[in-house]
This record gives structure tokens, sequence and C-alpha cells, in this order.
């Protein structure tokens, strides 16, 4: 009996054995089938959203270890940092007609993450290409000034536009910042035209100014020195030591009048000597005043002796010439009187041509010999 209860025994543990190793084989199995553990975990920044046949189960996991039921349960994370999404260059004409390429920058974070797994397919995709279409409509409102120099409030105006439809996707939009405008070449010489004209129009006019402060400082200051003789000569002197202290320079300084005067007055026991020396140059300068109204009369004496001797020697010379001239149209007058009385002339309207001629030449005889009496008289 007693061999007999030690079999049963040792049956029973066997057949136990055996039952606890087909229970974990068979886990072991389900487990290999399903290819999922049951439990997961789920990290600081990102939220779980646990879906059960299909469907959202309450609300989003938090961080930790989450317990999943087998062949029921998925589990689908969301990340909900702040993600910085680079928008491409968007090519668009700005309200002044001007074609630029733009491209942002756009901050969001996922606040609900049920709503951005349902509502949207790709929140990520669809907040891209929301941005896009957002910034070319924000470029044709804005003129080229305010993409240049007045940003802030197309990035609130852009901000806006991109979170209107990302409130019902459970995002929010941190904030939208347009990082560069390109402006096509022709423009970029435009305006750097503009600004250098610009530039120089502030330089003149700040030279001009300085030039009137200076003349005015000036004017004053010979006012002041003008009452005052001895401060020129001792500016000049300050100036002589400026420039003296530069030795690599040559001075070339004309010695002023002004300056010997200021001597020879300052100079008070030798001012008898120095009147003395003034009546003597007066004096002086006086007769070399008269001397040269002599030499001047003298030279025109002279002037006047040769103009006569050259009248003279025209006279002596012109007055033959004359004569001999006078002497060869008489010849000629009588040479043509001869043949006309004799007949050889033909033609009747020929006979009155020598006439007609010689008796204008005959004539200037007279007007030459008045003219040379006229001209030798006021001579002599």
């Amino acid at each position: 009996m007693e061999a007999t209860g030690e079999t049963v025994l040792a049956d029973f543990v066997r057949w136990l054995t055996l039952l606890v190793l087909e229970i974990v084989l068979g886990v072991a199995v389900v487990l290999g089938l399903t290819g999922r553990p049951r439990f997961r975990v789920v990290r600081q920044f990102e939220r779980g959203v646990v879906y059960r046949w299909g469907k959202v189960l309450g609300q989003p996991r938090e961080a930790g270890i989450t317990l999943l039921r087998p062949f029921s349960d998925r589990l689908v994370r969301v990340n909900t940092q702040i993600v910085t999404m680079p928008v491409p260059s968007q090519e668009g004409i700005t309200k002044d007609n001007v074609t630029v390429r733009v491209d942002a920058v756009v901050y969001y974070r996922v606040m609900d993450p049920v709503k951005a797994i349902i509502e949207v397919q790709d929140y990520q995709f669809a907040v891209s290409q929301v941005a896009q279409t957002s910034l070319r409509s924000i470029i044709g409102k804005s003129s080229l000034d305010d993409l240049l120099s007045n940003r802030e409030p197309m990035n609130q105006g852009l901000a806006l536009m991109l979170d209107s439809p990302a409130i019902g996707w459970g995002i929010h939009i941190d904030r939208v910042e347009i990082k560069d405008v390109t402006l096509p070449e022709s423009m970029k010489r435009s305006m750097a035209r503009q600004a250098e004209a610009d530039r120089e129009r502030r330089a003149r006019i700040i030279t001009a100014d300085g030039e009137l402060q200076a003349s005015k400082k000036l004017a004053q200051a010979a006012d002041i020195m003008s009452a005052s003789p001895a401060s020129l000569q001792l500016r000049l002197m300050q100036t002589m030591v400026e420039v003296a202290s530069e030795k690599s320079s040559t001075i070339i300084l004309p010695f002023p009048v002004e300056l010997l005067r200021f001597l020879e007055h300052s100079s008070l026991p030798h001012s008898d000597v120095a009147a003395a020396n003034r009546r003597t140059n007066e004096a002086g300068s006086s007769d070399r005043v008269a001397v040269r109204d002599a030499d001047r009369e003298s030279e025109l004496v002279l002037g006047l002796d040769d103009l006569d001797a050259a009248i003279a020697v025209t006279e002596a010379a012109v007055l033959p010439a004359l004569e001999v001239l006078n002497r060869a149209k008489a010849k000629a007058a009588e040479a043509a009187a001869l043949e006309a009385a004799h007949g050889l002339v033909t033609n009747p309207e020929s006979d009155l041509e020598p006439e007609s001629d010689l008796e204008p030449e005959l004539d200037l005889e007279p007007e030459l010999d008045l003219e040379l009496e006229a001209e030798s008289e006021p001579v002599e």
C-alpha cells in the first residue's frame, strides 16, 4: 500500500510539471505570435495615445510605464517638444511690384496629442503647407520697405494666419520669423546708388554747416584782431612755431610791412632816427619820381623825331613814283587821241572809254598832292 501511494504522488507531480511547462510554452507561443510586449515606456517629452480595438482609450498616457492588453491595445507616441520647422523660400511680388524670395522659420508644439493624431493625417506636413501659403500671401500684402526694415508686424500677422487652422489640430504656433529676403541684382544696385547719394548729400550738408560755423568764428577773430594789430603778429609767430615743429618742412615767409612799422613804433629810444630816415626816404622817392618823369619826356621827344624822319623818307620815296605814273598816263592819253584822230579805232563806243578812264586818273594827282601836304603840315 505504501508503494502504491508513492507511485501515485510521483505521477501527480509529473503531471503537474508537464501542465506548467505546457502553460509557459503556450504563453511564449502567444507572445511570439503577437510580437508586442504588454509593457511600454513613455518618455518625459512624449505623450502616449492608446488605441483599443481601433478606438482611442481615454486621455493620453503620461510619462512612465504603460500597461497594455495583448491583441487589443496599440500605443502611439506623440512628441510635445517645440519643433523648429524651416519654410522653403517662396518667390512672390510685393505690393510695390518688386519680385523677391523670402524664407521663414516656424516654431510650434503639440498641445493636444489626440487631436493631432485624429483630426489631421500628418500634422507636420499640414503645418508646413499652411506656412508656405501664408508666407506667399503676406508677401503680396507688404511692400519692399516693410520686408527689409519693418518685419515685426509681418511676423505677427504670419503667426496669426498659421494659428487659425492649427488650433483645430491641437497645435500651438509659438512664433514665426522671416529669416531672409533675397532681392534681384538690379534692385540691389539701385538701392546701393540711392544709399550712396543720400550719404553724399548728408556729407555735403555737414561740410557746408562746418564751413558756415568756421566762417562765423573767423569773422569774430578778424574783428578782435583788427582792434589790436599786435595780436595778428602774435598769431603769425604762433603759426610759425607750429609749422616749425615738423623738421622736414621748409618755410618761406614773406616779411610784412606792418611788422616793420610795428617794430619801428615800438623802438622808442630811436624814434628820432626813424623819423629822419622816413624823411630821407620820402625825399629820395620824390627825386626818383622827377627823374622818371624826365626820362619819359625825353623818350617821347625822341619818338616824335623818329616819326618825322620816317615821314620824310616816305615822301622822298613815294613822290618820284607818282610823277612817273602821271607821265605814263599822259603819254597814254596822247596816243589814244592821235589814234582817234587818224581813224584807227573802228568802234565808236570804244572811243569814249579812254576818255572816261583818263579823266578820273588825271584828277587823282591833285588829291594825292593834297594828301601829302595834309600829312606833312602837322609834322612841321
